[in-house]
């Protein structure tokens, strides 16, 4: 990790204009910004089994301010180490809708409706997030996909929710209200964290939001463990270390750099991928039971990616 590292970043291809060169250097962007991404997607499938295991020892308001704490230190550290300027005035405004949407929302949220919802139900309902992070970029943006890569990520959505409601036998509970709000508060994060991401490297965008919530977040965490003593074991520090260290922070490096190289629209189809990773996980990890109706989501989903990698935005 440098301090001007960017998944945008000039090729080293100098005086090289040529039509071949061009298109050669754009598809190696592609295919990294494509990886980095889908290894954002890996990080954050382990993000509801890693919250599951800290709220066996931790309230959820006091695991989230923790967790936030713990990203910001690592994200600090790294700014300080390497001596990166604090961005420009007309930048905060944006790094404020980052941090209310990624650092602070989606990981309340989500950590709330845990308490009463399995990580298998609150995965596929999650699954929404591709969706909706396309079109609110389209509305920040201007960006116009095509009708291919919205009729794919339509088909995706309600490969998701048919999956949902099967599981929930059409009831809205209030876990899923906690994470229908998440949904939007995460895509406007995700959203503004991408076009961020084109104008700053990726990980200084998360890092900045991170320590931008420090005034709120150190005051949350003393509150909430004042009130709420944790109980620590193997899990639950496992957990919290997860979710501060790698879903709060080395994963949104990554999914933003990724996001800078390939456009949000096509970057969230990947999300879509998500809800059955983290089945998988929380089969492995917690014994939970994976529902049979996973498989042909599965492969719907899949399907639904490959579709909108290929449309032309």
């Amino acid at each position: 990790m440098r301090a001007h590292d960017s998944a945008t970043a000039p090729s080293p291809i100098a005086g090289n204009t040529s039509p071949t060169a061009t298109a050669t250097v754009r598809t190696a962007t592609v295919r990294a910004g494509t990886l980095q991404a889908a290894l954002g997607v890996i990080a954050f499938s382990l993000t509801f089994p890693a919250t599951a295991w800290g709220l066996e020892g931790f309230g959820a308001w006091s695991l989230v301010a923790v967790r936030s704490v713990l990203a910001a230190v690592i994200a600090g550290g790294c700014l300080l180490a390497l001596r990166v300027p604090v961005p420009g005035r007309r930048h905060w405004a944006g790094l404020a809708v980052v941090a209310a949407g990624v650092v602070v929302g989606f990981p309340l949220l989500t950590t709330l409706a845990l308490e009463t919802s399995t990580t298998a139900h609150a995965a596929v309902v999650v699954g929404l997030l591709p969706l909706t992070t396309a079109a609110l970029s389209a509305l920040r943006t201007g960006v116009r996909p095509s009708r291919t890569f919205w009729t794919a990520a339509l088909a995706g959505a309600g490969a998701v929710i048919a999956f949902t409601v099967q599981q929930s036998g059409g009831a809205v509970t209030t876990a899923d209200l906690y994470l229908l709000a998440a949904l939007l508060v995460c895509a406007a994060g995700y959203t503004e964290g991408g076009r961020l991401a084109r104008i700053m490297p990726g990980w200084q965008v998360i890092a900045w939001a991170l320590v931008l919530c420090l005034p709120l977040t150190v005051p949350a965490a003393a509150l909430a463990l004042s009130y709420d003593i944790p109980h620590l074991t193997a899990h639950s520090v496992a957990g919290l270390l997860w979710v501060a260290a790698g879903s709060q922070f080395l994963g949104l490096v990554v999914w933003y750099r990724g996001m800078a190289a390939i456009g949000v629209p096509k970057a969230s189809q990947l999300q879509l991928a998500q809800p059955l990773l983290t089945l998988v996980w929380s089969v492995l990890l917690l014994g939970e039971h994976l529902p049979l109706a996973a498989p042909l989501t599965a492969a719907a989903v899949l399907v639904c990616i490959a579709v909108t990698q290929r449309a032309r935005s």
